[in-house]
């Protein structure tokens, strides 16, 4: 062992306790992700999927993703230069899902990921985050600036005080005629919600109680297999359909015998995320939405300007999180750089990689180059 950290012994027999968690699936996955380890990070053991070197890109997948969400992205940012961290956040993999609602408010998420940098002695990252993912990395460069070098959000725009679900323009479709709404970011988004959605609107069915959770676990690869989807309708067709389509009554509800469009995943991506899902269920995920009350009052006293330079993209037809809803990023934001993916719905680096791909590493060349 002579010439051997201890750092790098500990991540050695890391790697190997974690490769022995994952699950046998039908292709290798080792030709696709990176060698797992485990590092220990705010009082949590996170998987983390790492390859290349030079600067610093942190991926933050969304919900119900996995660092897996990422294999597209991993070998083109090794090729342009960076060093590609990849983690099963909270809840997630085969990262630790502790059992408390609290154990997911924002000041958890953020310190795992401010965590994980100190754990691999890096001292600022890009962050790259997709649905929570983009969340998470806005409230990185609020709650953790000085740890943030950059970020890239795709499809999750900033909004401010939590209001995303309260934005115009997913909240209009859902009005009856001739009624408006104004969100105030000095009140619980939840509350406002409730004046707004019906109580099956998925996030407030979350707030509720399990429901959702127990048929979700039911049978997660087919939870799965109906969330994520391409081929869908546009955001112009969406506000003209039933109510159940406007009020966003998505999960924890009977799946359709015949499902619209087309499965963003094979049949073998789709048994690798079923089978986390099915040793993990919905619910530490699902948690994360059920903090939202707690991360808005948190960060009520927080300036929310985002000072590092931004990269948002949007994918055109993304019926919630729309391209139009970057509009008002602006004045938050101070260093925004916007486009747009065409032909694209919500699951862009799975669906649209070579495009996503080009974007990232186009700007990343630009702004932080290897």
């Amino acid at each position: 062992m002579i010439g051997i950290s201890r750092r790098k012994l500990l991540i050695g027999f890391g790697a190997v306790a974690a490769s022995s968690l994952v699950p046998a699936f039908a292709f290798n996955l080792q030709a696709i992700m990176p060698p797992v380890r485990m590092v220990r990070t705010n009082g949590i053991n996170m998987a983390v999927y790492e390859a290349g070197s030079g600067p610093a890109v942190v991926l933050l997948h969304g919900f119900p993703g996995l660092a897996f969400t990422w294999r597209h992205q991993i070998p083109a940012l090794v090729a342009a230069g960076y060093r590609v961290i990849v983690p099963d956040l909270r809840g997630y993999g085969l990262t630790d899902t502790p059992t408390n609602i609290e154990s997911y408010d924002i000041a958890h998420l953020t310190g795992d990921v401010a965590g994980l940098l100190d754990a691999l002695d890096i001292k600022k990252a890009v962050f790259i985050g997709h649905d929570w993912g983009g969340l998470l990395a806005w409230q990185m460069a609020l709650l953790h600036e000085a740890r943030v070098a950059g970020v890239v959000s795709a499809n999750t725009p900033f909004t401010p005080h939590w209001t995303l679900w309260l934005h115009p323009d997913i909240v209009g479709p859902a009005l009856p005629n001739g009624k408006t709404f104004l969100a105030d970011p000095s009140i619980d988004p939840i509350v406002q919600m409730r004046e707004v959605y019906s109580p099956e609107m998925y996030v407030l069915k979350f707030q509720n109680d399990k429901t959702a959770d127990t048929i979700m676990n039911r049978d997660p690869r087919a939870t799965l297999r109906s969330s994520m989807r391409k081929d869908l309708m546009t955001s112009a067709e969406w506000g003209n359909l039933p109510t159940v389509v406007t009020h966003m009554e998505y999960y924890g509800q009977p799946l359709p015998d015949q499902l619209p469009g087309q499965s963003v995943l094979n049949e073998q991506e789709l048994d690798f995320y079923g089978k986390h899902f099915e040793r993990t269920g919905f619910t530490p995920a699902i948690n994360w939405y059920r903090n939202l009350s707690r991360n808005w009052k948190a960060g009520l006293d927080v300036d929310q300007t985002i000072h590092v330079p931004s990269l948002m993209i949007s994918a055109a037809n993304d019926v919630v999180l729309r391209p139009s809803m970057a509009d008002g990023m602006d004045p938050y934001v101070k260093d925004l750089e916007r486009c747009v993916i065409d032909d694209c719905w919500h699951w862009t680096p799975e669906e649209k990689p070579q495009e996503f791909n080009r974007l990232i590493t186009s700007w990343l060349k630009r702004r932080f180059p290897s």
